[in-house]
């Protein structure tokens, strides 16, 4: 089944919330050799003026994963995930993620292209604090190989 091109303009509910956790915050800037003391100390943090430390800047991905999941997992897509390769990747921020926020994303297909016989599907989850405001919007281009 080909990916549906009746998707562009969807958009999907919010997620749960998604509580970014210090240590979430530290393992993930370990993994992406982030050394910035503010991804790694409160303290340094603090003194620059975030309330705890500063996720690195994919670390939106954690989040987006959740609204990603939503859209291959839902049968109408045509998305067969076994056949996905991640195309692009991008982020437009209001104001860094840091430990302590309290984060839901809604993800909406901006737009679906065949080139050859690829599929290229491309995805905004705009994430939001607690309060409603806007911290970053992570922006994924998926692309489904086609038949061989």
């Amino acid at each position: 089944m080909p990916v549906n091109p009746g998707l562009a303009g969807r958009s999907y509910p919010a997620t749960a919330p998604y509580l970014v956790g210090r240590e979430k915050v530290r393992e993930f800037a370990r993994a992406v050799l982030a050394t910035s003391p503010l991804n790694l100390d409160p303290d340094a943090a603090r003194a620059a003026g975030y309330p705890d430390v500063v996720a690195p800047p994919t670390f939106a991905v954690v989040v987006q994963e959740q609204t990603l999941a939503q859209l291959l997992a839902d049968p109408d897509a045509g998305i067969d995930f076994s056949r996905v390769v991640h195309g692009d990747q991008r982020f437009t921020f209001t104001r860094p993620i840091v430990a302590g926020d309290e984060l839901t994303a809604t993800l909406t297909v901006t737009s679906v292209k065949t080139l050859g016989g690829h599929s290229m599907v491309t995805a905004e989850s705009a994430i939001v604090g607690a309060d409603g405001d806007h911290v970053v919007t992570a922006t994924s281009t998926l692309v489904v190989r086609g038949d061989e």
